[in-house]
Parts: C-alpha cells; sequence; structure tokens
C-alpha cells in the first residue's frame, strides 16, 4: 500500500490543488487559449497556402512546400521553438520588446502549418476531379473552381484531423515556457511547475492536466457532433421546417387544376 499512497499525496493533494487554482484560471488558461488560438488561425492560412502549393503543377511552388513541410514535421517542436524564439530574439526585441509571445505564437504556427497543410492537402486531394472539371465547365477558372468548389469541400472533410492538430497545439503550448516567461505571462504547464518547485508536491500539474482535459475533450466531441451533422444531414425525428404546400407543387399543377 505505500506505492499506491505515496501516488496519492504526490498528485492529490487537495489543497495543493487549491492554492493553484486561482492562478490557473486567471493567468493560466487565458494564456494557453492565447498561444493555441492565435498559432490555429495562423497556422490554418498557412497550412492553406501550403496545400495548395503542395498540389499545383508549378515546380518553384510545389517543391518548396513539400520540403517546408518535410522540414517542419521533422523537428521536435521544443527545437523549432528554440530555433525561432532563440533565433529570431534580436529581431523581436527590436520589434516588439521583450515579450515571447510573438515568437512562441510564430513558432508554434510554423509547426502547426506543415501537418495543416498535409491534412487539407488530402481533403483536397479526396474531392473528385469530376467536380473541378464541372467548374471548368461553367467558365470557373482553376483558382475560382479551388476557392469555390474544392476547397470547401475538402477542408469539410478533413474537419476532425484538423481539430487534432488543434488539440496537439493546446498541449505544445506548454513549450513557450523554454523562451522564459514573466509572472503573467506564464501559461497552465509553467504555473504547475512553478507551484510543483515550490510545495514539493506535484499535484498541482496534475491540475493542469486536468485543464487540458477540459480543453480538449469537449473540442473534439462538438466538432464530432459537426461532422456528423455534415455528413449525415439533419438528425432522425428532429422536426422538418414548415413548407407552404404551395411551394411543392408542380409548375403544371396550378395548371391542371384550373382545367
Amino acid at each position: 500500500m505505500d506505492p499506491l499512497r505515496t501516488l496519492w499525496e504526490t498528485f492529490f493533494d487537495w489543497e495543493s490543488m487549491r492554492e493553484a487554482l486561482p492562478e490557473m484560471l486567471t493567468v493560466g488558461l487565458p494564456n494557453t487559449l492565447i498561444l493555441a488560438v492565435s498559432a490555429a488561425l495562423l497556422g490554418s492560412v498557412l497550412g492553406l497556402l501550403l496545400a495548395v502549393a503542395g498540389i499545383t503543377r508549378t515546380r518553384w511552388l510545389r517543391w518548396p512546400a513539400r520540403v517546408y513541410t518535410d522540414v517542419f514535421r521533422g523537428l521536435p517542436a521544443a527545437a523549432t521553438i528554440l530555433l525561432i524564439g532563440v533565433g529570431l530574439a534580436p529581431l523581436g526585441m527590436q520589434v516588439w520588446g521583450p515579450d515571447p509571445y510573438p515568437l512562441g505564437i510564430l513558432a508554434l504556427s510554423l509547426i502547426a502549418a506543415a501537418y495543416i497543410g498535409e491534412i487539407f492537402r488530402s481533403g483536397i486531394q479526396s474531392v473528385e476531379a469530376a467536380q473541378l472539371e464541372g467548374a471548368r465547365a461553367l467558365g470557373f477558372s482553376w483558382g475560382e473552381a479551388m476557392r469555390v468548389v474544392i476547397i470547401p469541400q475538402g477542408v469539410r472533410r478533413v474537419l476532425p484531423a484538423w481539430v487534432n492538430q488543434l488539440i496537439a497545439l493546446i498541449k505544445d503550448s506548454s513549450l513557450v515556457y523554454f523562451l522564459g516567461l514573466v509572472a503573467s505571462e506564464r501559461e497552465l504547464f509553467r504555473i504547475g511547475q512553478d507551484y510543483a518547485a515550490t510545495t514539493g508536491n506535484e499535484s498541482a500539474l496534475l491540475l493542469a492536466g486536468l485543464f487540458y482535459l477540459a480543453l480538449t475533450v469537449p473540442l473534439t466531441h462538438v466538432v464530432n457532433a459537426i461532422d456528423r451533422r455534415l455528413r449525415h444531414g439533419r438528425p432522425a425525428g428532429a422536426p422538418a421546417d414548415d413548407i407552404d404546400d404551395a411551394d411543392l407543387a408542380l409548375p403544371g399543377a396550378a395548371g391542371g387544376s384550373q382545367r
């Protein structure tokens, strides 16, 4: 029973959790969301550009996109954050001062773009070629057909995979602490680390993990529900919209009734 007791006392000290909770709510949670959401938005835009560049027939667009994807998917996230955050620190000091968040967001965005680009590329390529041909036959240019017809369908098809990458971003935001954070800039994991170092108890780290669960699990279920709705339409038993019977009448029906 000693190992179980040690485990309980090390990770389930409710007093330590209670002490860390206010700072995690007011400081850690907002900073984690700022890092993750900002990186997700920027990474999604860059990823979409990479996806389109990766499927184009122009070599000077396709090959750089492939090289970028291979490099940033192959590098560990911590190494990328250090390369960007430390390597570009002098430039960051000149532009926005000592705040490490912009470089941290940039590093996370570059990492996310490599993965999101591949997700979007697979979704775009899964759309039937006949749809592109049909759009071109209707007079759309290649760019217009991709923007209006192909890309929206491709993105919708890979929505769950995109959310999985967002979940990974939420967790990877904890690596920004490598760049050095002041007290007001700490995210959830860093606050848990500080309390663990101060108290000698790991319960605050477990509390940080519970916050990550609270962010990621509902997000997964919401997106799965949206994906099911997009794939299967209105759930069975849902009330249909009120439609006037006259709107359903065939054009010749009215004439037939008059005869």
